[in-house]
């Protein structure tokens, strides 16, 4: 049985290109990049070639770029860098809505008693920006907000944002893990302080991300240790996964198009049949502003999880949310945040789509999908 995947916002498959760029440096060229000799200098002419390539699809410089195991880690770190920068400010803006590699440190923090203001969002996922912007005072030492929502593909004004945060001299971070790749970003023009990005997002492989830091922030590490990363993030660097990251990166600019279009029109064809062919069945999130392959749609009166089996019998893989938060029976803190009815953001199912996907794929779902929703609608207890 061949596997229909659309759950592309959990993790991504490893390209081709990706795993060929990696193969030499788990095997010939083996040595340690922080080494004096040429066997490992020329390691380490690789991991600056990936640092360039991972610059240039955000426009940024390469030293601002320093490579992490995760967005998780990178996102931590801003968190803890941003912290020790203004230790007499206790404000922190986020949204309600973040993932929770942001969401659990802020909630963290709030109870060591900072003042951490966690921003509404409205019945299509967005923000009020005149509700940040009577947030941002001079007591303010970090906002942190996502540029594309991983559960709606809800995209947040980060451009609109990082002007009003400028003006205050306020450093953003942005947690950009679902939006780099997918949507042009440019750091040339955009005043963001930070932004975290994953590598298995993007057709890279698992354990590798990359944090911005623009030039002349002052930045705290989290790990500390040896030299690696200009003293920046401790730890022998991940070698392979950073060639590989360096090569995705380069690959997603090329495909950036077709993200945006051939992806984006699978999206709407997919979406637009579900929609018109299963009654009660609803998206969720802004329609218009959102990353170009995510589609959450709620199925009222039937439980997301019973859907997800019974299209796993069939090989497709899909998600009830952010893979971070699966196997609990709680409805999604984002859906709850927009005030979706708990009986549908409790049959929530997101869609997510890669350049690898087909039409076939998009027809075999609306082929199978209809059927599961009758099946559970005739057992729903709920009318």
């Amino acid at each position: 049985m061949r596997a229909v995947y659309v759950d592309n916002n959990a993790t991504t498959r490893v390209a081709p290109e990706v795993i060929e760029a990696m193969l030499p440096y788990l095997a010939e060229q083996w040595g340690n990049p922080s080494s004096m000799h040429t066997f490992g200098g020329q390691v380490m002419h690789a991991v600056d070639a990936a640092r360039e390539a991972t610059a240039a699809l955000i426009g940024a410089e390469p030293r601002e770029i320093i490579f992490m195991s995760c967005g998780t880690e990178a996102d931590n770190t801003v968190i803890h860098s941003a912290l020790a920068a203004a230790p007499n400010k206790s404000r922190i803006i986020t949204t309600a809505v973040e993932h929770p590699a942001v969401l659990n440190p802020m909630k963290e923090l709030q109870k060591k008693g900072y003042d951490v203001v966690f921003l509404p969002v409205d019945t299509e996922g967005r923000l009020n920006l005149h509700e940040l912007e009577d947030a941002l005072d001079a007591n303010t030492a970090l906002v942190s907000v996502m540029w594309g929502n991983n559960e709606t593909g809800v995209l947040f004004p980060i451009e609109r944002i990082a002007e009003l945060c400028a003006m205050r001299h306020i450093p953003l971070h942005v947690d950009a893990v679902q939006a780099v790749g997918k949507i042009p970003i440019d750091l040339a023009r955009v005043p963001i302080t930070y932004l975290a990005l994953s590598g298995h997002k993007l057709h890279a492989p698992k354990g590798v991300g990359a944090l911005f830091v623009r030039k002349g922030t002052p930045f705290t590490p989290l790990i500390s240790g040896g030299h690696q990363e200009r003293g920046r993030r401790g730890g022998t660097e991940n070698v392979a996964s950073i060639v590989g990251l360096g090569r995705a990166c380069t690959l997603a600019g090329e495909h950036l198009d077709e993200e945006q279009t051939r992806v984006a029109a699978l999206r709407d064809r997919l979406e637009h049949e579900i929609l018109t062919t299963i009654p009660r069945a609803f998206r969720q999130g802004d329609p218009a502003m959102r990353l170009p392959n995510t589609t959450n749609i709620g199925f009222e009166a039937i439980e997301g999880e019973a859907i997800l089996l019974l299209l796993n019998e069939y090989g497709i893989c899909a998600s009830s949310g952010s893979a971070c938060t699966s196997g609990s029976l709680d409805p999604s803190h984002v859906l709850v945040a927009m005030g979706i009815p708990f009986t549908r953001a409790h049959g929530s199912i997101r869609f997510s789509l890669s350049r690898y996907n087909t039409d076939a794929d998009v027809d075999f779902i609306l082929e199978k999908l209809p059927g599961i929703i009758a099946r559970l609608r005739e057992l729903s207890p709920v009318p």
